[in-house]
């Protein structure tokens, strides 16, 4: 069985590949009665999919009738929209608030019968090359509302989608029997692998920059690396921070506390996927420490470039001080001056200036500022 449901909720999203499409029901799926924001919805008896197109309130009647649960999916509603599920299903007004206006801190509230549950989603975006201004993460939201006959999954952002999801579920009638809390595992589970795959890419992402700080200027890489791009990537990787962390706690509570709305076959699967996010959560925290790390040598290096190129401009001034000395002395309009009167005097004036230049010059350079 264990078997059987990690082939159930696991998706195939990886560093390249394409992800899911928003989920839209054509004209034979969507009941022209309900809400333009109900993307999907669908009553499910011992695991099968027994409806046809059907209205939330609708789905409600025959799961009340018939058993099983309803699962309903919505994508962006607007209050208006969403007011008359949220009397059908008697959802707690502050929980539709969080779910309609979004921008909300992944998490798990309890509101009566109904389990709340808020998920960020993360996708990378792909680039040619990272800059000062690449945006490397994308979030979404994805929220859940699980009560003992019904889910329903609202959607926030263009991508996270939930049809490939929905589908795989259908093709397993053994875990949709489960009832909501197996497909509040799933959405928990693809959510998860999908911070997976980011942080893979975003690995590569800062092994690249590391590679740039490192390398020897002299081989054709950047000079020092781009501390705009490292703080570009810093700045992406604590979006990516924001969204794994505070749903640590939540993992937790539905894999360790028992919850009547959780049943206790899925519950155990909740461990895994907490295994997973703690995992991720070092991860982004490692991310973290090490752009600080690449950040600070970056700067250190800029500095050492800065005191070279210092340290050359005070050598070259030193130098070219001796001509302009001598010069200067014999600029000096007096009648009575050394030399003046004698044949060599200008060549060996010369001479001599050039003989202290060389002299200084090797100097420099024996001690490094040249």
């Amino acid at each position: 069985m264990i078997r059987d449901l990690r082939a159930a909720v696991r998706p195939a999203l990886r560093k390249g590949g394409t992800p899911y499409e928003p989920y839209a029901c054509d004209d034979t799926t969507r009941d022209p009665s309900t809400s333009s924001a109900v993307v999907d919805c669908a009553v499910y008896h011992e695991g099968q999919r027994v409806s046809a197109p059907c209205g939330p309130a609708e789905a409600m009647r025959r799961v009340r009738a018939e058993g099983g649960f309803a699962w309903i999916g919505l994508h962006e509603p607007t209050e208006q929209e969403f007011a008359g599920i949220a009397r059908e299903f008697g959802l707690h007004p502050l929980a539709v608030e969080d779910a309609v206006h979004a921008h909300q801190r992944p998490k798990l509230e309890r509101y009566d019968d109904t389990l709340f549950t808020v998920f960020k989603t993360i996708h990378y975006v792909e680039h040619a090359e990272l800059t000062a201004t690449s945006e490397v993460v994308e979030t979404g939201e994805v929220m859940c509302f699980t009560g003992e006959d019904f889910i329903i999954t609202v959607r926030h952002g263009g991508q996270g989608s939930l049809r490939a999801l929905r589908h795989r579920l259908q093709e397993d009638p053994q875990l949709l029997a489960k009832g909501p809390s197996a497909v509040l595992h799933a959405i928990a589970d693809q959510v998860v692998d999908g911070y997976i795959a980011v942080a893979d890419a975003v690995q590569d992402d800062i092994d690249e920059v590391e590679i740039d700080v490192f390398s020897d200027p002299g081989k054709g890489s950047r000079r020092g690396g781009d501390a705009g791009r490292i703080y570009q990537l810093k700045r992406e990787v604590l979006e990516f921070k924001r969204a794994v962390t505070p749903l640590m706690r939540p993992m937790q509570l539905l894999s360790e506390r028992p919850m009547r709305l959780v049943d206790p076959d899925i519950q155990k699967y909740f461990r895994d996927v907490a295994d997973h996010l703690a995992r991720v959560h070092e991860q982004v925290v490692a991310f973290d420490d090490l752009l600080n790390s690449i950040l600070q040598a970056n700067l250190a290096q800029a500095s050492v470039a800065q005191n070279e190129d210092m340290r050359k401009i005070t050598s070259w001034a030193a130098i070219f001080a001796v001509p302009t000395m001598i010069a200067g002395i014999y600029g000096m309009n007096f009648k009575y001056m050394p030399e003046l009167g004698w044949k060599y005097g200008y060549p060996t004036v010369m001479v001599v200036t050039v003989a202290i230049c060389v002299t200084i010059h090797r100097g420099f350079k024996r001690n490094g500022w040249l």
